[in-house]
């Protein structure tokens, strides 16, 4: 408890029954929005994903972006300096704050938005190419109706071809195997851990430490990948790829990271 008043974070007296979605506002503390960019270390991860999602995108003739999880703005600084026309939402003033912050130090102007997923279209106007949600930011709904509503916003904010790209830790592991991660793809700082302090079907509890010795906390919904996939497939979307860590090919248990590819049309094979 003395953690979290010395760090701004508060998850009450049973921090592992803290199971709500608006929690995570609470959460991202200016303190923790401070750090976070240690925790990525963006030249890093720049240099794990490689050209990954622009591929992506550009493969599928995508121009107009939405990122509705921007952070601290690494994924939106990287497609506008790939060309892009993005907007960058997030639920997290702070985030939002840090983000474009981020971007005027590299001469670029993000266009933000501060928007909760659940009513994204009430925020963010227009029809996307596509969406990108990263950073394992989904697992921050807790409610199953959240989750559907989310997703069914994203839906409604695409164009009749849209895309939608997200992505999450792999829980299935984590759970079925117990944790075990290098931290090559997402979380790059080598000098700071970020690991489960509780898991269970309906909570992960997450620790994150770093190396002057403050500690923070997120409270996440331990997602199952074929869980997610079934749920975008229940709001809509129409085909679905997964890559793990950023590969086609790979076996179930062995990436830290899922990315689900999902399209709004149906394609004929």
């Amino acid at each position: 408890m003395d953690e979290q008043v010395r760090n701004g974070q508060d998850h009450g007296a049973d921090p592992v029954r803290t199971r709500d979605t608006g929690r995570y506002q609470k959460e991202y503390v200016q303190s923790f929005v401070e750090k976070w960019d240690e925790l990525i270390d963006w030249e890093a991860r720049a240099d794990s994903e490689g050209q990954f999602f622009i591929d992506i995108l550009k493969a599928r003739g995508k121009q107009k972006v939405l990122d509705v999880a921007t952070g601290t703005g690494f994924h939106s600084v990287q497609l506008l300096k790939a060309g892009f026309d993005v907007t960058s939402a997030d639920g997290n003033a702070e985030m939002l704050t840090k983000a474009f912050e981020n971007a005027r130090r590299r001469d670029l102007m993000l266009h933000t938005v501060h928007a909760d997923w659940r009513w994204l279209n009430k925020d963010v106007h227009g029809k996307y190419d596509a969406i990108i949600c990263l950073g394992n930011s989904f697992t921050h709904l807790h409610d199953e109706m959240d989750r559907r509503r989310a997703l069914a916003e994203f839906y409604a904010a695409l164009k009749w071809d849209g895309l939608l790209v997200l992505d999450q830790r792999n829980y299935d592991s984590i759970l079925d195997e117990g944790f075990s991660t290098q931290h090559k793809y997402y979380y790059c700082g080598d000098k700071v851990t970020a690991e489960p302090e509780h898991i269970d079907d309906g909570l992960a509890r997450f620790r994150y430490s770093f190396p002057d010795g403050s500690v923070f906390h997120l409270n996440m919904f331990p997602l199952r990948k074929t869980y997610t996939r079934n749920l975008m497939q229940e709001v809509g979307f129409q085909r679905i790829k997964t890559y793990g860590d950023f590969q086609e090919t790979y076996q179930e248990n062995a990436p830290d990271f899922f990315v689900h590819v999902a399209e709004k049309e149906h394609h004929d094979a």
